[in-house]
């Protein structure tokens, strides 16, 4: 179990798990499990941690298909400026290994945005918090967990 899949269970939310074998060799995560799973790159979502300007920290939620648009994450936050953060921060916030980053369960609460693509699928793919794991679940589910709030954030 992870801390995000011990979350799901204790709210009783409706979720199921995905297994994959996970290749270190792979360079881009999200990628790798859309592949291995069969499933469509729009509905596997990533999780981003972004640091802002002043030092302040979010948490992006958007496909893999995508990038995400920091112009449109800023304004999402009504922040200045943000950026990625960088590897150790991000292990740090979130208690997670980079390639199994959850939006759930994460050491340190932060700020939620999930790109609004989501809702147009009954359930999408999350981390589960460790590699070659996914939660599938409602976007919805995944916003009130989160305190999640829905923007268009994800460029092409």
């Amino acid at each position: 179990m992870t801390p995000a899949i011990d979350i799901l269970i204790e709210q009783k939310v409706v979720f199921q798990l995905h297994r994959y074998s996970h290749d270190t060799q792979a360079g881009a995560y999200g990628e790798e499990a859309a592949k291995k799973l069969g499933i469509a790159y729009e509905k596997v979502y990533k999780t981003l941690v972004i640091a802002g300007s002043q030092g302040q920290m979010a948490v992006a939620v958007v496909p893999v298909s995508h990038k995400l648009s920091m112009k449109k994450m800023a304004k999402a936050l009504a922040w200045k400026k943000v950026a990625l953060a960088d590897k150790e921060q991000v292990s740090r916030s979130s208690g997670y290994v980079i390639g199994g980053v959850s939006p759930l369960g994460q050491k340190k609460s932060l700020r939620t945005i999930i790109d609004k693509s989501s809702v147009a699928f009954p359930t999408i793919f999350i981390s589960a918090g460790k590699r070659g794991l996914e939660i599938e679940l409602s976007s919805q589910d995944l916003a009130f967990l989160t305190k999640a709030k829905f923007a268009d954030i994800s460029g092409d």
